[in-house]
């Protein structure tokens, strides 16, 4: 017989999702406030509102920090979107409360899945943390600033440019590729010699009894 694992005890597991996903929000949004205060002007004075095109998401930027010449370089900007900048030119009557009903619902969703994993799924076991901690720090966003902050930039050359990101979104990429991984179907392992039952022996025939004493013609 082949040994299952035991699950962990409910309330482990949920630590564990909880505190992977607690010290992400915490590595994300000390960045992102490096961001603000390195990359981005201090807030004095008027500015134009936040998520209209009068700022081009760029309100209070300053010259980016390059790491790699033409590649890799840490540039401010206010991503009032979701991935890829979607619906980021949508009226904020219909975003925000869009982008906060559906960040509520992953959060809802994940917890439940981490829930019932089986002791094999260590990918998603590890996948869920993750995207629960990036959801979680992009949430905090739009609660408090109505846009995520983003720095991270990264391009091939001119035509290929990743859009902006920040730690939350790298932690959700991550989480998803392992999902990804987590999909494809598992080789099963080889049968231990102990569970490969030996092949029945046939009975053998009694033999035939010798004839007996006194037994003649």
């Amino acid at each position: 017989m082949t040994d299952r694992t035991p699950p962990a005890p409910l309330a482990r597991r949920l630590a564990v999702l909880f505190g992977v996903a607690l010290l992400l929000v915490v590595a994300d949004q000390l960045t992102k406030q490096w961001a603000m205060d390195a990359l981005s002007r201090p807030r004095t004075g008027r500015a134009a509102p936040a998520c209209t095109e009068s700022h081009v998401l760029s309100r209070f930027r300053k010259d980016p920090i390059v790491l790699v010449r033409g590649h890799v370089s840490f540039e401010y900007t206010e991503n009032c979107g979701g991935a890829f900048g979607l619906l980021g030119r949508t009226s904020e009557s219909l975003r925000y409360p869009f982008f906060i009903g559906v960040s509520i619902i992953a959060i809802a969703f994940i917890v439940s899945v981490y829930r019932k994993l089986e002791p094999h799924q260590r990918l998603l076991g590890w996948a869920l943390p993750l995207v629960l901690g990036g959801a979680l720090g992009n949430f905090y966003d739009r609660i408090v600033y109505r846009y995520v902050v983003d720095f991270i930039k990264l391009q091939l050359d001119e035509d290929l440019v990743w859009p902006t990101f920040n730690v939350a979104d790298a932690a959700i990429t991550v989480g998803v590729v392992l999902m990804a991984l987590d999909m494809f179907p598992r080789r099963r392992a080889a049968p231990s010699p102990s569970d490969v039952a030996a092949p029945a022996t046939p009975a053998a025939d009694p033999p035939e009894e010798a004839g007996k004493p006194g037994d003649g013609p």
